[in-house]
């Protein structure tokens, strides 16, 4: 709300890097909130569930935004959104604090039996709950595992389509010929698309079993084709191409699912608070780096004055601008961004890659893993579990633990 008070940049970006800097907590937070209070199976719809709010909030920050937009007021219409918004948001956090217990161990709602019983529904996880200590070979095991650097890169390529679409998607739909307000309006069907998406999408995940690698490449697939189709379909084509960028809002239930990975394939409190960093700020870096992508020379398109027109008309011309021959006029289409839209189709194929080498070595390490207990005294059905759910061991540590592919 403070930043509907700045009348100069310097005071707006201090103000706008501290709000990113109180918002970078929420989803690390949120993620590991839903590890502890269900087991890995639930874990997809509920995270689902709480990351539909990006899609309703595209929906409902459309509307608001041309409410906001259609205020005749003393103040410009962005304080105005900065008021309302940062007023919604306060209000919610404090029903947050309040409401949100911080762990099933010290939830006041629950009685102690409720308390127990949530704890012991976590038993299969083999992941514990939580642990107040940090330990150290926990954080060198962290960084000594390829998951992590994989969970990174699924983080960075994610989100540097994310960081451009976020900032730029409205220059673009504005570019088909709608009006300010009318394009705010046309972000509703976007995000309305990328809450059924993620809902389909973990339905469809809860409904097959251990098939979640597989799902997110099947949601990065109308993300592919809509990118291709926003690079190759003429500017001429306004529909064609808001449908394409329509499809490119299903990334989004391809990132709950792989989030749902990170959390439900990491035990160790520490080790998973570690990977759960490192993944955001790969989260962060792509975020920071894909409006890079949207050269400024390339919002517009630009045709060259001819030069074969009339002698009189070249006559004329020549001698009022000598240098009009050769110069360059604004075209009216809209931009295109190419070198924008280049960097969504290849990080787009590029997290195919490194999802499907997430899967081959997760499913080949519970290979491993069922060959070597196996071969133990009593096979697979002799070990046990109970022994270890809730010892605080990491994912390799402990080989009771079964990754989920």
């Amino acid at each position: 709300m403070l930043q509907a008070a700045c009348n100069n940049f310097k005071t707006l970006a201090t103000l706008r890097a501290l709000g990113g800097a109180a918002e970078a907590c929420s989803d690390p937070s949120f993620m590991l909130i839903t590890s502890m209070w269900y087991t890995r199976q639930q874990q997809p719809i509920r995270m689902g569930l709480w990351y539909t709010a990006n899609g309703l909030g595209i929906a409902g920050g459309g509307l608001l935004g041309y409410a906001i937009g259609s205020i005749k007021g003393a103040l410009p219409s962005w304080k105005y959104e900065f008021l309302v918004i940062g007023a919604l948001c306060s209000a919610w956090g404090i029903v947050m604090i309040i409401m949100l217990p911080d762990s099933p161990v010290t939830a006041k709602l629950l009685t102690p039996r409720e308390r127990r019983m949530a704890i012991e529904r976590l038993r299969e996880n083999q992941t514990g709950v939580e642990n107040k200590h940090l330990k150290g070979y926990q954080v060198k095991e962290a960084f000594m595992d390829s998951k992590l650097y994989l969970f990174f890169m699924l983080g960075l390529l994610s989100n540097i389509p994310n960081g451009g679409i976020s900032n730029f998607g409205t220059i673009i739909i504005q570019g088909f010929g709608f009006s300010t307000l009318v394009t705010t309006l046309m972000q509703v069907p976007y995000g309305i698309f990328i809450s059924i998406t993620i809902l389909i999408c973990v339905f469809l995940n809860d409904r097959f079993k251990n098939r979640r690698c597989l799902f997110v490449v099947i949601c990065m697939i109308p993300n592919i084709c809509g990118a291709f189709s926003l690079r190759f379909t003429p500017v001429e084509y306004k529909v064609g191409r808001l449908i394409s960028y329509y499809l490119t809002g299903p990334y989004n239930a391809a990132a709950v699912l792989f989030l749902s990975l990170q959390i439900a394939n990491t035990a160790g409190h520490t080790k998973k608070v570690v990977s759960n960093a490192v993944l955001f700020v790969g989260y962060c870096i792509g975020n920071i780096a894909g409006p890079f992508f949207y050269k400024t020379d390339q919002s517009y398109v630009f045709s060259s004055s001819s030069s074969s027109s009339s002698s009189s008309s070249s006559s004329s011309s020549s001698s009022s601008s000598p240098s009009s021959s050769s110069s360059s006029t604004l075209d009216p289409r809209p931009p295109t961004y190419p070198l924008g839209i280049w960097s969504m189709i290849i990080s787009h194929i590029l997290e195919v890659v490194v999802i499907l080498t997430l899967w081959y070595l997760l499913a080949t390490e519970n290979k491993r893993r069922d060959k070597i207990q196996g071969e133990q005294e009593g096979g697979l059905e002799a070990r046990d579990l109970d022994a270890t759910a809730f010892s605080d061991m990491t994912d390799r540590e402990n080989l009771n633990f079964r990754y989920i592919t």
